[in-house]
């Protein structure tokens, strides 16, 4: 098989950074464009150097059309607005455009929809393999105990500017489908002052922020005097990197479509 030619978005970000150290780390791919945005500080600056690594004489680059042009693939941790802008490109040019972006509005996921009818599209907000476990068993446990309270607690590093995070509402999606619901009509998102009792079937959401943890989330199931705590905790950003380089593998030759990572890891049914 040829060597997958891979575009990072984002490049100098802290994600762009450790996808960069990923791929070099890969035998059956290589780093092909580094992007950023017009404007960005870092244009033209080395990747490999960025990254931490030894020069790799990829320089960063605002081409977006270019780069998605001469490539595979695209990973991208960015910002809504420029994954869907990114989506666009990947359906011109019919390749795998993975997502690890969060915070995503309706009319956002309309336009990725749109691109998916011409590009593989991967989308998650976790892409590692034990959230992605963690997700499985919740839908399990939601299910098995429909009468059981539900609370997503995650906790990030003081600067993510979005919240809940996108694995929570991973996770919390994951729970509603376990109970045939829809978590938007159940989703509770915050509590303060006299709220009232908790009301039945509700699903929890608090957010944590501050320092450097790059991601924790536990789900509780509280019921009538025992809970089940669920918990993931991520030690290091490689562990994301490495499952969107897997799921940019996974979508070679797949036919157009918006993908999760359930599909990469066959965890779907």
């Amino acid at each position: 098989m040829s060597t997958i030619r891979v575009t990072v978005a984002g490049a100098s970000g802290r994600m762009g950074r450790t996808l960069i150290r990923a791929l070099a780390e890969a035998e059956d791919m290589k780093l092909a464009f580094a992007l950023e945005r017009p404007g960005q500080a870092s244009l033209g600056e080395d990747a490999g150097v960025l990254a931490g690594l030894q020069p790799n004489g990829i320089r960063l680059s605002d081409d977006a059309l270019a780069a998605l042009a001469a490539s595979d693939a695209v990973l991208d941790f960015t910002t809504p607005a420029a994954s869907v802008a990114v989506s666009e490109l990947a359906a011109q040019a019919r390749i795998v455009h993975v997502i690890g972006t969060t915070g995503f509005a309706e009319d956002d996921l309309t336009r990725l929809k749109a691109s998916a009818r011409h590009a593989v599209i991967v989308k998650s907000g976790n892409m590692s393999l034990g959230v992605n476990l963690l997700a499985a068993l919740v839908r399990q446990a939601a299910k098995a105990l429909p009468d059981f309270d539900v609370e997503i607690v995650e906790m990030h590093h003081r600067m993510k500017v979005d919240a809940p995070s996108g694995t929570a509402l991973l996770l919390g999606e994951a729970a509603a489908a376990g109970r045939d619901v829809s978590l938007r009509e159940h989703a509770v998102r915050g509590r303060d002052g006299q709220t009232g009792a908790r009301p039945d079937g509700a699903i929890g959401f608090a957010a944590l922020r501050g320092g450097t943890v790059v991601g924790d989330h536990s789900v509780t199931l509280a019921g009538p005097f025992e809970r089940i705590e669920l918990t993931h905790r991520a030690e290091d950003r490689m562990i994301f990197a490495r499952g969107a380089l897997q799921a940019a593998r996974w979508g070679q030759g797949k036919k157009p479509g918006l993908y999760a990572m359930t599909d990469v890891l066959g965890l779907s049914s």
